[in-house]
């Protein structure tokens, strides 16, 4: 089985968490991270774990009006300036195959908004036939532009291995 880790990022900060999540991650399975405009139309055959991250905009996940407001608030290109997430699990394919997954995202701590990217990003991959791991998780940013909270880049690397260990386990107790 190998994992496939799948990020939009508009200042960096989600590219960050997701590196994070795919080091965790490594300690149980071969990885791949990408950024969402580079990802596959269709899921390789040998990927047995999605992995999917965004930041939280308008209370879920981006949409072309939110990442321009995104690009309007810096001076250098965004992270990731074409299609988002939303877009994406849209389009993806499994070729009818059943593989897990897991969300999250990146949103500002204070103050505490409602609605999350990686709660929409699971619902949608729920309709398409993923099963979810474990339940979506946030990692939190100062103001909407950063930087990422003392001890989330830790905590995602944690959260990482804590998905790949329970895929681990699902797959051997399924054999």
């Amino acid at each position: 089985m190998r994992a496939l880790v799948v990020y939009e990022s508009m200042f960096g900060n989600t590219k960050l968490i997701a590196e994070a999540i795919a080091d965790g991650l490594a300690r149980h399975t071969e990885i791949e991270s990408v950024e969402v405009g580079a990802a596959p139309a269709v899921l390789d055959p040998e990927i047995g774990l999605l992995v999917v991250g965004g930041p939280t905009h308008a209370f879920g996940l981006s949409r072309p009006g939110t990442r321009k407001s995104a690009a309007d608030q810096i001076d250098t290109p965004l992270v990731s300036a074409g299609i988002g997430i939303r877009e994406w699990v849209t389009a993806i394919g499994t070729q009818g195959r059943a593989v897990s997954s897991a969300t999250f995202d990146t949103r500002i701590d204070k103050p505490r908004f409602p609605g999350s990217a990686a709660a929409a990003a699971a619902r949608r991959l729920g309709r398409l036939g993923f099963h979810q791991v474990l339940p979506p998780e946030s990692f939190f940013v100062e103001g909407s532009t950063g930087p990422l909270l003392a001890g989330e880049y830790e905590r995602a690397h944690r959260w990482g291995e804590s998905v790949g260990s329970r895929v681990t386990e699902t797959r051997a107790l399924s054999r």
